[in-house]
């Protein structure tokens, strides 16, 4: 396996794990690859020094490299961001575009509690604030992305 550095036309720099170099410039190629904060598909491989990870191998003491420069606000702030999201979508359930029906079966008992996340019309999310079911008007797992385009949304609902 190997990782690779990328970066988006935005600059959000991530990782990509690829079975080997072709298979990443296969995917690049074909705009199978975009950027986990604003879903850009206009992906840059950065430099990087050679990572790969091959499953058995032996673990190897780790090389100590003194940072050439603090990370900077933004770094930091994209780092935070990606590890709520990487929260939200391990404590939910993704239940697409029911997300008002289930939101309704949870608020009046028909479904068991639970937290959940999924796309909902802006007429949805005033319909479930009409009955008393709070549903946040905007919860995007990729900011400015495909998910924020279609009304993503996400709550626990008790």
């Amino acid at each position: 396996m190997k990782v690779i550095d990328l970066r988006c036309s935005s600059g959000h720099r991530f990782e990509g794990w690829f079975a080997n170099e072709e298979d990443f410039l296969d995917q690049n190629g074909r705009g199978l690859i975009d950027c986990p904060l604003c879903a850009d598909k206009v992906i840059a491989r950065m430099p990087s020094a050679p990572r790969l990870n091959l499953s058995g191998a032996r673990e190897q003491a780790p090389v100590v490299v003194a940072p050439v420069a603090p990370p900077d606000t933004a770094t930091e702030m994209q780092s935070r961001w990606m590890q709520v999201m990487r929260q939200v979508i391990a404590n939910t359930e993704d239940v697409g575009t029911r997300f008002a029906d289930e939101a309704r079966r949870i608020h009046y008992g028909e479904a068991p509690e639970r937290a959940i996340r999924g796309q909902a019309s802006a007429d949805e999310r005033e319909a479930l604030l009409d009955e008393g079911i709070e549903a946040p008007a905007d919860h995007p797992l990729a900011p400015g992305g495909e998910d924020a385009r279609r009304g993503q949304v996400g709550q626990r609902l008790d």
